[in-house]
């Protein structure tokens, strides 16, 4: 099987290199964002039909945290459209014969019902400070369901909840909030800080997976001969965003003083993942909260240390 993985470099797409990279039947196709980039739709329908891939696994985004994301959105919303429409678009012209489109928890209504439903999508208003995001990434999802629905095509999508673990990406503004929460403690205990300030009032609720859960999940996804269009891949489990940071400082090490800068947003109140439909089908999360940030924040230092952290 020739599996091309879009976004190998990122967070995602590394998880997914390390989960197939030994498989003995699977050979990896792999391509750097300067030998391919998937916004441009000449140079992507050009190397599926040279390629011809067996499997496509559609992890490449453009991705950030609340900050990047309400501050850049005609670049999130431009680049994510291009990127997946491009590649959905390639990979049924030549003739691909399974797609997996990668998604994000963010698609769903800002109000949805808890835990969020996949029969949620599109019954209400999204959150504005990424709204840019997920509607591209709503746009790719429905553009495979509709690829499969009047071609054939086996074109289906997950919605993993919000990810971290090894190859993440630590801006100091624009990263999303577990490696930024990582990054400033780390930093604060080198620098003997006194105190530490977090965004928002740490109320919200929010769901972790970590990143090997996510590709262990999709090769069982790309396993089932007939997979729903459109599936929740998270833990079903949730944390305050105060006790993740409280988590994060007694990782890292800091014991300092934690503040809250309630000026700054808090984003969606809650956001659990149903994942009742992934599991029932055969799939569960095996990375316990504690130790996965506890390996994360081991990468963090082993990066660091190697000069490969992405900032």
């Amino acid at each position: 099987m020739k599996l091309y993985i879009a976004g190998h470099r990122g967070m995602v797409g590394g998880a997914l290199v390390r989960r197939f990279e030994n498989e003995p039947d699977v050979e990896l196709l792999l391509r750097t964002r300067s030998e391919l980039d998937l916004v441009d739709q000449s140079a992507v329908n050009s190397f599926f039909a040279r390629e011809k891939p067996d499997v496509a696994i559609i992890a490449a985004a453009k991705v950030g945290g609340i900050h990047a994301n309400n501050t850049y959105p005609a670049e999130f919303g431009y680049e994510n459209l291009m990127m997946a429409t491009n590649a959905i678009h390639a990979a049924h012209q030549a003739g691909v014969g399974r797609l997996l489109f990668l998604g994000s928890s963010c698609i769903y209504p800002k109000l949805a019902p808890q835990p969020l439903h996949e029969e949620s999508l599109l019954t209400g208003p999204l959150e504005p400070t990424n709204e840019a995001y997920a509607i591209a990434k709503i746009a790719g999802l429905k553009l495979a369901e509709y690829y499969r629905r009047q071609y054939g095509d086996c074109f289906h999508s997950g919605m993993p909840t919000n990810l971290y673990g090894s190859g993440d990406k630590y801006h100091g503004a624009n990263s999303h909030v577990l490696p930024a929460l990582i990054r400033r403690f780390h930093e604060a205990k080198l620098a003997g800080d006194a105190q530490v300030m977090a965004w928002g009032t740490g109320s919200p609720m929010r769901e972790f997976l970590h990143v090997d859960d996510l590709a262990d999940a999709c090769a069982f996804l790309l396993k089932l001969e007939n997979p729903p269009d459109l599936i929740n891949i998270g833990t079903g489990q949730e944390i305050s965003i105060r006790e993740l940071t409280k988590k994060v400082a007694v990782i890292v090490g800091y014991t300092g003083e934690i503040t809250w800068d309630t000026a700054k947003p808090d984003g969606t109140p809650r956001k659990l993942m149903d994942v009742s439909r992934l599991e029932k089908l055969g799939w569960r999360a095996s990375t316990a909260l504690d130790a996965g940030l506890k390996r994360t924040y081991e990468s963090f230092l082993a990066e660091s240390a190697a000069g490969t952290l992405r900032t």
